[in-house]
């Protein structure tokens, strides 16, 4: 017989499965059909289980939105930085943040759809769309991005430039790619991701 322990063990186990499940079920959901239409029960559907197994885990849909932005964010983040984390010098860091970020989008194109819906498409209790919260300061990666080019510069590498306008334009031409369908059936990933950096080394150095 299990013991006390064992028994908690096992039922974290299977809380945790579950939780991964549904977080999974939601990805999809939002990746078909979007944010708005995304009940409770077009992802039970997905998710092979009863709407009640979700009441269980997550209190609404905001709550399972929310924990599922922070998981998405987290995803992202350990991915892309971890990546830029193993290179050594501000040139190296830069690049390889771009072609991380481009790498993760590509191979995670549900992911990504997931959180442009949320983050675009959910309100805060106080009914204001995330996409208009001001949270720069919690943003692991515009502040590394941040880093990477104050570094550039205090070290005479890069030029001079304002930061917040040039990591503003790095991420939006990153995230740009994926969202629009006319670029991408025009461009090859490695085409825009060489192209990019080019353009970027450029503006860092005019």
């Amino acid at each position: 017989m299990m013991d006390d322990q064992e028994k908690e063990n096992k039922q974290s186990f299977i809380t945790i499965a579950r939780r991964e499940q549904i977080i999974e079920a939601t990805i999809k959901t939002l990746d078909e059909i979007g944010y708005v239409k995304a009940s409770l029960a077009q992802i039970a559907k997905r998710a092979g289980i009863s709407t009640a197994l979700i009441s269980y885990h997550f209190a609404d849909k905001r709550d399972l939105m929310n924990h599922l932005l922070m998981e998405l964010l987290e995803r992202s983040t350990t991915y892309i930085l971890g990546r830029v984390q193993q290179e050594h010098t501000t040139e190296e860091k830069l690049t390889t943040f771009i072609v991380a970020s481009l790498d993760y989008q590509w191979t995670h194109p549900a992911v990504h759809t997931a959180l442009i819906e949320i983050v675009f498409h959910a309100r805060t209790v106080d009914n204001i769309p995330y996409y208009k919260l001001n949270d720069e300061d919690e943003d692991p990666m515009l502040n590394e991005l941040h880093h990477i080019l104050l570094t550039g510069q205090k070290d005479g590498i890069f030029g001079a430039f304002n930061v917040d306008v040039m990591a503003n334009m790095i991420q939006g031409a990153i995230g740009e790619y994926m969202l629009n369908p006319s670029l991408t059936n025009k461009v090859d990933l490695e085409t825009y991701r060489v192209e990019l950096i080019r353009i970027v080394n450029q503006a860092l150095n005019g």
